[in-house]
């Protein structure tokens, strides 16, 4: 819309970094033992990351630090709390943005204690609003095992579409299993409808730092 008054833009800026059930912020340093945590739990890593491998405590609180940084164009991370009692409930990032094609990867982690109560479905519906409305993308993707058939409708109801399937792209249990590509473009994104909100479950995650090449985090 067309902003007429400092109002709009005040009005705007106010939820901008908020969605129904969750408010996103910077990272803080007390955020890192829970994130490490239901980053490294077998359970639900296994829905997200390449290879089930949990880390010493290090590597993976600089590698949310990375993530969180925000400080190339085309990247950021927030912290996901609950709006109500500002309890830490996730992360999300949007990275590899830049220009000239303005095309993002979205991924997203809710902690396990904190999954099938909608935050994760808010978060995405939310950062991809950021990433659309204020980072000026024109694509944002997610990646999901093809197993993830929960995740996959989420994303759909959302708005995200399928468009490809990367064949044999994750091996766990001793075989190979496809990942499934999904995507929404600026133009076919209709804004926040606000609906009942459903649990996804995560998206793969991204490659280390410093910078992250295919999906993030557990649980949406």
């Amino acid at each position: 819309m067309t902003w007429t008054t400092s109002a709009d833009a005040r009005r705007y800026g106010s939820t901008l970094l908020h969605g129904d059930r969750v408010r996103f912020r910077a990272l803080e340093d007390h955020d890192l033992p829970d994130l490490v945590r239901w980053w490294r739990d077998p359970e639900w890593s296994v829905l997200q990351q390449m290879i089930v491998r949990p880390r010493p405590d290090v590597p993976v609180t600089e590698m949310f630090r990375s993530w969180s940084s925000s400080e190339r164009g085309g990247d950021v991370g927030f912290s996901v709390v609950d709006r109500e009692s500002d309890v830490l409930v996730g992360h999300v990032t949007l990275f590899g943005g830049a220009l000239p094609v303005r095309a993002a990867t979205l991924a997203v982690m809710i902690g396990s204690e904190h999954v099938r109560q909608g935050f994760g479905t808010d978060a995405v519906r939310v950062l991809t609003d950021y990433g659309f409305r204020e980072m000026g993308l024109n694509r944002i993707e997610i990646r999901v095992h093809a197993f993830n058939d929960r995740a996959q409708a989420v994303y759909r109801r959302i708005g995200y579409r399928q468009e490809g399937v990367r064949r044999d792209a994750t091996f766990h249990d001793g075989r190979f299993h496809d990942e499934v590509v999904m995507s929404v473009l600026a133009r076919e994104w209709t804004g926040r409808p606000r609906e009942p909100a459903a649990e996804p479950g995560p998206a793969p995650a991204p490659a280390p730092a410093p910078a992250p090449t295919g999906g993030q985090p557990p649980e949406a």
